[in-house]
């Protein structure tokens, strides 16, 4: 493994030493360009923030200022299409004081305009349009000590070059009663980022706009997350079309993608492999969260064929920022949240950010508590101009007492002759313990060598321990009243190390764009199991008089007992190419070669087990956009992974498991329908072998082929000012293909035929109740299988939430109401016949000061 170490650290020298020849070649020619502004940013890694923008009536016109202290660092790129007038300024953003995104918008504001907009068009551009009715619009643009001011009228005409000073034709100092007879009434919309995310980077790697990628995305911005007070991952993820929870333990909650189930190496924290991803804690220190429907080997290496999960975090900002969120909620829910961020320095060359967050909680299950605390520290550092040094750590530490592990379908899905049973009701005994604590630690280096060309390095530590004393419920008596039950002891441990180091290029064969992508990644995960022990004669009980703390009738010498550990080193080289052959014509190419170790060795018996492969996974996709606004893709793509799982030693799995692998076809549509609002068609058929699923034990057991085959939609964004709109719909059918345990055909456990959600909230725009909100969700999963054998279906459901919220300046109240019908619904099926309950109609009040 040492050889690979050595050999990334090889490669990125190598890139470093390519990079700078690259400056060397093109700076002639960089200094050949004609540009409006040549003056660059102090530090070419570093974003402009232009904290607001601001529209005054002039004699001439209207004047929009973007405002920001850097005004005489911006570049400006400008062109003209039709009557439009458009102006493009790199590495700038607009944010408002807490990071958030924002969109500025004024429509009509003078005879012969249209609409202005100002936006971001991707992470790293801001774009100012304005529509003239008839005629190109007459635009000049200066600097002023306010930020950077765009002076608008009606007459055609070229950009004016930018000057220091106002010119004479744009008076700006005289007061605006003195300019004009009847003052020009500005109709202005200003809002945060939306529910569209136009860019993301986990598709390509690169930051690439959603319609150039040839395979289906969804983005949970940071504004749904805060209109639904989301603050686990799992509530996140109902937001996504085919992703459905699978199963429960302790503090994590397992995802299925498309019906295939997300491995840990397949949860992402900002680009990288990450243990503890998955764990139901806080999210108070996520910006959004992206996922990638289908393979994504060739990016992140090995991973699940069903998709990836990429938790994208908050980054410091320059401008100083603080924010106290506190929750209330029903069943004891209390939370506090702090957000503090701002520059280390008065040259703003470091910067940091800092989340916290504590949580207490009970739940409608009896006797079920939660408890967590998570501290994420992150500081940024600008080294030079062209390099940025980006440190960042986590601590996560959670506790359930007395958590369930569902009830028996007889006497909840299926009638019991002895009753039914409430959905508060809680089997297991309130001295059950589960432990767990995450720990991150990495940084990211990032260097320009110029406008073209980038390196990537990054590394992360991950820990994640998992501790539980817990009484195991192991089958209903034929009485349908006795429940026998087992006390066990789980000690799972998690460690993982990532290196990653890529090198993008942007750069031009004739007519033919690119943006090629290099990388090698390191990778080494050791899952280990010090101890799982089992004693088989816990005390039974009544599920309808249950009776908690009877002796425990066991020997208490666990004579059921294993503890193992495996190791995984992997090692993955990739190549991507992004080649737009024609404005309307993309197509995307890649590879990646993996090979991993597996090494597992069994403690109890003295015995060790071991294997080792490569794979090369190929990705191709084509996009064409017969209108800018639409995009017409189909793409390949393959997947390539160790399995990894606790598996029983001196049984019938004498060896490891054999690799999984995964094979997507896909095609579909994309649509801006227009700049606020964007749609996305996809059908797909995705293949998996070599399953990993877990048996009634707890343990892996690893079968033939399963398919899956679907349709899915999603639309969000913004359909008219202050109506924001986020919904999807999931058409999936996940069977076992070839298999010799389990019937072919079998639908796959928890996987629902027809998923669809819908959140849509409308904040009022103006007026004496201007910053008033009102939000409605409503989230339908049908009938799945409860089990692989489908011995038995979970009934399908619809809830309902709402919200009521108020925004004013720095202060934000709200209300959230989940189930807001008290629906009875079941959520998760488990082996062995037992289901669990849905939430039922639950407040939580949240009030938000910034300062």
């Amino acid at each position: 493994m040492l050889n690979l170490w050595q050999t990334s650290l090889f490669l990125t020298g190598i890139f470093f030493i390519l990079g700078i020849q690259v400056t060397s070649a093109e700076t002639a020619d960089s200094n050949r360009s004609a540009q409006i502004l040549v003056q660059l940013p102090t530090s070419t890694s570093e974003i402009i923030p232009v904290t607001g923008v601001k529209a005054n009536p002039t004699d001439k016109g209207v004047e929009v200022i973007l405002e920001t202290t850097l005004g005489e660092q911006l570049q400006i790129t400008n062109r003209s299409t039709s009557n439009n007038f458009i102006a493009d300024i790199p590495n700038a953003q607009l944010r408002l004081p807490n990071g958030d995104g924002f969109t500025f918008r004024s429509e009509k504001p003078l005879a012969g305009i249209t609409e202005i907009t100002v936006t971001n068009i991707d992470s790293n551009t801001i774009r100012v349009t304005v529509v003239g009715e008839n005629t190109l619009p007459r635009v000049e643009l200066f600097d002023d000590d306010a930020g950077l001011v765009f002076g608008i009228n009606s007459a055609a005409t070229a950009m004016q070059p930018q000057s220091e000073k106002p010119t004479t034709e744009t008076p700006q100092e005289q007061p605006l009663d003195s300019q004009q007879d009847e003052p020009i009434e500005l109709v202005v919309t200003g809002e945060q980022d939306g529910y569209r995310v136009p860019n993301s980077s986990t598709g390509t790697r690169t930051d690439t706009p959603l319609r150039d990628i040839p395979q289906s995305i969804q983005v949970v911005p940071q504004q749904l997350l805060r209109d639904q007070q989301v603050n686990r991952l799992d509530d996140a993820l109902r937001n996504v079309a085919g992703v459905i929870a699978e199963f429960t333990a302790g503090p994590t909650v397992y995802y299925k993608i498309r019906g295939f189930g997300v491995a840990d190496n397949s949860l992402l924290r900002d680009g990288l492999p990450d243990p503890g991803v998955g764990d139901s804690v806080e999210l108070a220190n996520v910006e959004r969260i992206e996922v990638l429907k289908g393979p994504a080997s060739v990016l992140f290496g090995l991973g699940s064929p069903g998709g990836s999960i990429n938790i994208v975090t908050k980054r410091p900002l320059s401008e100083p920022f603080y924010t106290v969120d506190a929750t209330i909620g029903s069943y004891s829910f209390y939370r506090g949240a702090v957000d503090f961020s701002g520059p280390l320095n008065d040259s703003k060359t470091a910067l940091y950010r800092f989340n916290a967050v504590y949580r207490n909680s009970g739940s409608f299950i009896d006797f079920y508590n939660s408890e967590s605390l998570s501290l994420s520290p992150v500081i940024s550092l600008a080294i030079g101009k062209k390099t940025n040094l980006t440190l960042s750590a986590d601590y996560i530490g959670t506790r359930d007492s007395g958590k369930g592990f569902g009830l028996p379908t007889v006497g909840t899905i299926f009638a019991n002759p002895n009753g039914k049973l409430p959905r508060n009701r809680n089997l297991t005994e309130p001295t059950d313990n589960i432990d767990g604590t995450t720990v991150r630690a990495g940084y990211q280096l990032e260097h320009k060598f110029n406008d073209n060309w980038s390196l990537t390095n990054a590394f992360r530590y991950g820990y994640r321990s998992y501790y539980s004393t817990e009484t195991r419920l192991d089958g209903l008596d034929a009485d349908n009243r006795t429940m026998n039950r087992s006390f066990s002891i789980y000690d799972n441990r998690f460690t993982s190390y990532t290196l990653t180091t890529n090198v993008v290029g942007k750069f031009s064969t004739g007519s033919i764009g690119h943006q090629l992508l290099f990388g090698v990644d390191l990778n080494r995960s050791i899952s280990a199991v010090p101890r799982i022990a089992s004693d088989g004669a816990a005390a039974s009980i009544n599920i309808f008089n249950p009776v908690y703390g009877q002796p425990n009738g066991g020997s208490g010498l666990f004579p059921f007992e294993y503890s193992n550990e495996a190791t995984t080193d992997s090692f993955g080289i990739y190549l991507q190419d992004q080649v737009a052959l024609t404005e309307s014509l993309k197509v995307l190419l890649g590879a990646r070669f993996d090979g991993f170790k597996q090494v597992s060795e069994d403690f109890i018996a003295n015995t060790e087990s071991s294997q080792s492969d490569s794979a090369l996974s190929p990705r191709i996709g084509i996009v064409y956009q017969p209108i800018p606004a639409v995009s017409l893709y189909a793409s390949y793509i393959s997947s390539f992974t160790p399995a990894r799982g606790t598996f029983l030693f001196g049984s019938n799995l004498d060896t490891l498991f054999d690799p999984e692998r995964g094979r997507q076809f896909e095609v579909g549509v994309k649509a801006d329908l227009n700049s606020r609002l964007s749609a996305t068609l996809a059908l797909y058929d995705l293949t998996r072998t070599n399953v990993l699923v877990t048996d009634d034990q707890d343990f892996q057991i690893q079968t033939g082929e399963q398919n899956s085959r679907g349709v899915e939609l999603s639309l969000a964004g913004e359909i008219l000012p202050g109506w924001n709109i986020s919904a999807g719909y999931a058409y999936t059918d996940a069977r076992i293909t070839e298999d010799a345990t389990f019937e072919v055909g079998s639908r796959l456990q928890s996987v629902p035929d027809h998923t669809f959600n819908l959140w849509t909230t409308y904040e009022i725009q103006k007026g004496d109740l201007k910053g008033l909100g009102f939000g409605l969700g409503l989230f339908f999963v049908g009938n799945r299988a409860g089990d692989l054998p489908n011995t038995y279906d979970i009934p399908s459901y619809l809830r309902t939430d709402a919200s009521i919220f108020y925004n004013r300046d720095r202060f934000r109240i709200g209300l959230n109401f989940k189930n807001l019908f008290d629906v009875e619904y079941f959520e998760i099926g488990y082996f062995g016949g037992r289901v669990d309950y849905g939430q039922p109609f639950t407040v939580q009040g949240t009030v938000s000061w910034q300062f």
